[in-house]
C-alpha cells in the first residue's frame, strides 16, 4: 500500500523589501537523520488531504487554520520511495498571518527555523523539496507582480 502525507509550505513576510522579506518554516526531526522538513504527516483513514495538512501543522508546529492564510492556487505533489514503498506528499502553500507568532514543536521535532529561500533549500537537502520551495517562491513573486 502506498503511503500518503500532506502538509504546508508555511511562509511569513518580514518588514523589509522583497524578495528578502519571505522566510519559510522548516522543522528538524527528532528522529533518524534529523532532517529538515515543512510540517506534514500521514493521512488518517477517512480524512481528506487538506484536513490532514491542517491537523499535522497544528500537531507539529502549534499553528492552526486560524493562524494561516492558505494560497488557493498552489498545490505541489511529490512522489518518492521510503524503505521500498511508494510515498506521495501533497504540499499547500500558506502564509502565517502574524509573522511574530511563535511555533510550538511536538516531540517529533527538536528545532525549527525560519529561513530565506537559499538557506531553506540548503536545509531541505532533498532535490524535490528544494524544487517545491523554489516553485512556491516563484509563485509568490509572480503573485506580487499582478
Amino acid at each position: 500500500m502506498a503511503l500518503r502525507a500532506c502538509g504546508f509550505i508555511i511562509f511569513r513576510r518580514l518588514a523589509q523589501a522583497p524578495p528578502d522579506s519571505i522566510e519559510y518554516l522548516l522543522l528538524q526531526t527528532s528522529y533518524g537523520e534529523h532532517h529538515w522538513t515543512p510540517p506534514k504527516g500521514h493521512v488518517d483513514p477517512g480524512e481528506d488531504d487538506l484536513t490532514t495538512a491542517l491537523r499535522e501543522t497544528r500537531e507539529e508546529a502549534g499553528l492552526g487554520e486560524e493562524h494561516l492564510r492558505i494560497v488557493k492556487d498552489f498545490l505541489k505533489e511529490l512522489r518518492y520511495q521510503v524503505r521500498g514503498k511508494d510515498k506521495t506528499v501533497l504540499y499547500w502553500l500558506a502564509e502565517l498571518r502574524d509573522p511574530a507568532m511563535s511555533v510550538t514543536l511536538s516531540e517529533e521535532h527538536q528545532d525549527y527555523r525560519w529561513a530565506r529561500l537559499d538557506e531553506a533549500c540548503t536545509l531541505a537537502r532533498y532535490q524535490d523539496l528544494q524544487e517545491t520551495l523554489r516553485d512556491a517562491h516563484h509563485h509568490l513573486e509572480a503573485s506580487e507582480k499582478q
